[in-house]
């Protein structure tokens, strides 16, 4: 959570999973493990119920709502290539951190 004058605030996230038959699906949330967690039981959006079970491979911190819908939707819009490479990139930057 963001803090600013004394008040905590949401953070924001786009995110992408991959679901077990290889396809991507892209979203947003204020808590990306959460998110991934509900999309594997089923609670999330009805294409990963149809795709299960996911595993998060992407997650990018943005500064509001309304930049997580835009990103959401500028990655929707890229070839599949293109996320891969997205993916790939983040995979390498973040090794680390898993």
């Amino acid at each position: 959570m963001s803090e600013s004058s004394g008040e905590s605030t949401p953070d924001f996230f786009c995110y992408m999973v991959q679901c077990a038959d290889g396809s991507y699906y892209t979203g947003w949330t204020t808590d990306p493990v959460r998110r991934a967690r509900q999309h594997n039981h089923g609670t999330g959006a009805r294409y990963t119920r149809m795709h299960a079970p996911v595993v998060l491979v992407y997650v990018e911190q943005v500064a509001d709502r309304s930049a997580a819908m835009k990103r959401e939707q500028a990655i929707k819009n890229l070839p599949r290539q293109k996320k891969i490479a997205l993916v790939e990139q983040y995979q390498g930057t973040h090794h680390a951190d898993r």
